[in-house]
C-alpha cells in the first residue's frame, strides 16, 4: 500500500478536484483545500462532475487515503492542492498535530494552549439539590403492574445482573429504573416494546452515565455556551452530570436519561432527553411511571434563555455590544452584520467575560481583547491575529484560541500563523509536508 504521503495515494482525489474545479486551479493562486478523518471528508470544491461514476470514485479515493492515514496511525490529514495547466499537481499535507483539535476543516480551527483545557462549561459540577424529592408520579409498584400488563411474559434482569450494571456505572440504579429492567430487557430495535415502554430500552450493558464528558464539542462551540439554570429551572443548564443515567433513544439522536441532579423546580427521577444543543435538557417527564404510562412524545423545554450570560452580536441579535454589556455576561460572539466594526469599550474589565468571538473585519481595535481580565477563549480573524502578534499582546490568560478563516485563504498561512500562537505556549506545531507529481502520468 502507498504511504500517506506518496502522491500515488492522492492521484485519485487530486484528479476529480481538478476536474470539479478547473477554473479556481487555474487562477492565478488558485487551489482547492480538504481534509480527511476516516471516512469522512471535508472540501472547499466540487468533487468530480456529478456523475454516479465520479461519486464512486470518490468514496475509493477517500478510502485510499483513509487507509493510509491508518497505517500511520494518525485519524486526520489536512491539504491544500495546486495545479499547472500542464497538469503537474502540488499537495501540502497539513499533520494538525495534538494541540489542533480534530474538526472537518483544512484549517486548524481551535487551538487547545494549555494541556487537558476544557470550556468553563465542563468544568461545572451540579449543583447541590437536597431538598428535592421523587414526583408524586413515581410508584414502582405501578410501573412494574403497567409493564406486566402490556408485555406479558418477559423476562428481565436478574439482580446479578442489575447489581454488576450499578458497579460499572459507579451509582445505584433508582427503583424505578430498577423496576423497568426487572420486568423487561426491551429491544433497541424492537417497536412493540417501544410502543409498551414509551421508548427504545438500551441494553443493560449499554446504560451509562451521561456526564460532562459524554457529549463535549470542540473548545470553538463549547467555548461559546454557558452554564445557566434559574430558579424555576426544573433542568440544570450543564452539558452532562454524574446524575444523569441514560437508559433508551427515541429510535433516532434523541437520549432519554434518568435526572438525579435535577434543577430547583424539579423531580428527583424525573425524565430528561438529551437531543441537539450541547447544554442542558428537555423534561419529558416528572417519573419514569408517567412516561411508561402517558408516552414521551411531549417534551417540555428545560433550557434558559442565553442572555445575560451570552449575547450574540448580529442582524438577528443585538444590534450593539452596549446593549449586551452586562456583569454576568460570560460570551460575546459577533457576526455578519451592517454597520461599523464593534469596539469592545463596553465590555472591558467585565469579571465573567470568558469568550469572545468575532468574524474578520469586524473588530475595530484587536488590542482591546487585552481588557478582558477573565478571557479564555477568543476567535479572531487572521489580520486582527496578527495585530496582537506584532504587539505581543495575546492575553496570558487564554487556555484556547480560533481561527476565523475567511473564503480563499491559504491553509499554509493560517497554519504558519497558528503556528506562531502555539509557539508561544511552547505547544506541539503544526507539520507540512509537500508532495509533488504528475496529473496526466500518474
Amino acid at each position: 500500500m502507498p504511504s500517506l504521503d506518496d502522491f500515488a495515494t492522492w492521484a485519485g482525489l487530486a484528479r476529480l478536484l481538478t476536474v470539479g474545479n478547473q477554473q479556481t486551479l487555474l487562477a492565478d493562486g488558485g487551489f482547492v483545500a480538504g481534509s480527511v478523518a476516516g471516512r469522512t471528508s471535508s472540501f472547499t470544491g466540487r468533487v468530480g462532475n456529478g456523475s454516479a461514476a465520479h461519486h464512486q470514485a470518490q468514496a475509493e479515493a477517500v478510502g485510499l487515503i483513509s487507509a493510509a492515514l491508518a497505517e500511520a496511525g494518525r485519524g486526520h490529514v489536512a491539504f491544500a492542492l495546486r495545479v499547472t495547466p500542464a497538469g503537474q499537481a502540488t499537495l501540502d499535507l497539513f499533520d494538525h498535530g495534538p494541540a489542533v483539535e480534530r474538526l472537518p476543516s483544512a484549517y486548524p480551527e481551535s487551538m487547545i494552549l494549555v494541556e487537558g483545557a476544557v470550556p468553563e462549561p465542563w468544568r461545572r459540577e451540579p449543583e447541590p439539590t437536597p431538598h428535592a424529592t421523587p414526583a408524586p408520579t413515581a410508584d414502582p409498584a405501578r410501573l412494574e403492574r403497567l409493564l406486566r400488563e402490556r408485555l406479558p411474559g418477559d423476562t428481565g434482569a436478574t439482580g446479578e445482573e442489575l447489581a454488576a450494571t450499578e458497579a460499572r456505572l459507579g451509582v445505584p440504579l433508582p427503583a424505578e429504573l430498577a423496576t423497568l429492567y426487572r420486568a423487561t430487557r426491551g429491544g433497541a430495535d424492537d417497536d412493540e416494546h417501544a410502543g409498551a415502554i414509551g421508548c427504545y430500552l438500551l441494553p443493560l450493558d449499554e446504560l451509562t452515565v451521561a456526564d460532562a464528558r459524554w457529549r463535549r464539542p470542540s473548545w470553538r462551540y463549547g467555548a461559546a455556551e454557558a452554564v445557566r439554570t434559574p430558579p424555576h429551572a426544573v433542568v440544570q443548564g450543564l452539558p452532562g452530570s454524574p446524575g444523569w443515567i441514560v437508559f433508551a433513544s427515541d429510535g433516532g439522536s434523541a437520549r432519554f436519561a434518568v435526572d438525579l441532579t435535577p434543577g430547583p423546580a424539579g423531580h428527583l427521577g424525573q425524565i430528561i432527553v438529551l437531543d441537539g444543543p450541547a447544554i442542558g435538557a428537555d423534561l419529558v417527564a416528572d417519573s419514569l411511571t408517567d412516561m411508561v404510562e402517558h408516552g414521551s412524545h411531549h417534551w417540555r423545554p428545560g433550557r434558559a434563555a442565553e442572555f445575560p450570560a451570552v449575547a450574540r452580536i448580529n442582524d438577528a441579535g443585538f444590534a450593539t455590544v452596549e446593549a449586551a454589556a452586562h456583569p454576568e455576561l460570560e460570551v460575546l460572539t459577533v457576526g455578519r452584520r451592517d454597520g461599523d466594526p464593534v469596539r469592545l469599550a463596553a465590555v472591558a474589565g467585565l469579571p465573567r467575560l470568558r469568550t469572545v468571538q468575532v468574524q474578520p473585519g469586524l473588530l475595530a481595535d484587536p488590542l482591546e481583547v487585552t481588557g478582558l481580565p477573565a478571557l479564555e477563549y477568543v476567535e479572531l480573524g487572521t489580520r486582527e491575529w496578527r495585530t496582537l502578534l506584532t504587539r505581543g499582546a495575546v492575553p496570558d490568560s487564554l487556555l484556547a484560541a480560533g481561527i476565523a478563516v475567511e473564503p480563499g485563504e491559504p491553509p499554509e498561512d493560517v497554519a504558519a500563523l497558528a503556528n506562531e500562537v502555539l509557539a508561544l505556549r511552547d505547544r506541539p506545531r503544526i507539520t507540512r509536508t509537500t508532495i509533488r507529481g504528475d496529473l496526466l502520468s500518474t
